[in-house]
């Protein structure tokens, strides 16, 4: 195979390595550095031992992942905060979409690096159970129980109420205009009485340390955000869909990228998802310069 072969059918199967990656680990970065190092594997590789490329790279993609997996939990172990996945905005391949929202990313962080790669390769990806035995070097009968026992840690994180995107992004914007002009009273309106609220800044830029629960914890901090932002207005961005869940990237206190994702389930607000951590936001094309011209 020529090196201009090699090329093409790397690139073309390079998207869905970088998927698979990103789910896996949460990480934008860290998945592009992943992929990055198949590559090398990939351009090194005996090529008399390869039979199906897809799967020698998806074999090479997982079993990276899954020693990045040994070191990044002990990371999150002492993380600073609630910690979410890096943030991704509407997919411009909509085949590639897929029913992983962030909810179920989070969920996903429970699971044993093992029972992730299992579940995602077959229930995400469509892959039958001996090939994902041989993608992370266990049995098939393994990999059923492994993938089974994902389904039922993360049943409750599974979205039961799909809103469509249109409608979404009207809610996102209703959320925005209610929250960010100070109009509480249609705020509370939007959220259900148990809503959650995460917020990742990573220990760089200000965020609660805990998930505030509750309606009343939820609407005490809109209060205190109301007054600040009569001071310094957040500034909009775009609004967009992050991780599958509406919700709007924003400016705030001048100088803070920050993305709002919202859990929507029949009409109310359950779970606000704010990521401020910078580190996170390396993937979004330079904002300021974008809201610069708007």
């Amino acid at each position: 195979m020529s090196e201009i072969s090699l090329t093409t059918v790397f690139s073309d199967l390079r998207p869905g390595l970088v998927r698979l990656a990103y789910r896996m680990l949460g990480s934008i970065a860290d998945a592009e550095d992943v992929v990055h190092d198949a590559w090398l594997r990939w351009l090194a590789a005996d090529r008399s031992m390869i039979d199906e490329p897809a799967a020698y790279l998806r074999t090479i993609v997982t079993r990276l992942c899954l020693n990045e997996l040994k070191s990044t939990r002990r990371l999150r172990e002492t993380y600073i905060g609630p910690w979410l996945p890096d943030p991704i905005f509407d997919p411009e391949d909509e085949d590639a979409a897929d029913d992983i929202t962030l909810p179920l990313m989070i969920a996903l962080e429970r699971l044993s690096p093992l029972e992730r790669a299992a579940f995602l390769l077959h229930d995400v990806f469509g892959l039958k159970f001996e090939a994902v035995a041989e993608a992370i070097g266990r049995e098939a009968a393994t990999c059923r129980k492994l993938a089974s026992r994902a389904r039922t840690h993360i049943h409750d994180a599974r979205q039961r109420f799909v809103v469509p995107k249109e409608e979404g992004l009207r809610f996102a914007a209703a959320f925005f205009s209610a929250s960010r002009t100070g109009d509480l009273a249609a705020l509370r309106t939007m959220l259900a009485e148990d809503v959650v609220t995460y917020a990742d800044g990573g220990g760089q830029v200000p965020a609660p340390s805990q998930p505030l629960v509750g309606i009343d914890a939820v609407m005490a901090r809109h209060a205190g955000l109301a007054r600040l932002f009569a001071v310094r207005p957040s500034q909009l961005i775009r609004y967009a869909m992050i991780d599958g869940l509406p919700g709007f990237i924003t400016i705030e206190e001048a100088t803070t990228v920050q993305t709002t994702a919202l859990n929507v389930e029949q009409g109310k607000v359950v779970a606000i998802y704010v990521t401020r951590n910078p580190d996170k936001l390396r993937n979004v094309v330079d904002l300021r310069a974008t809201a610069a011209g708007t």
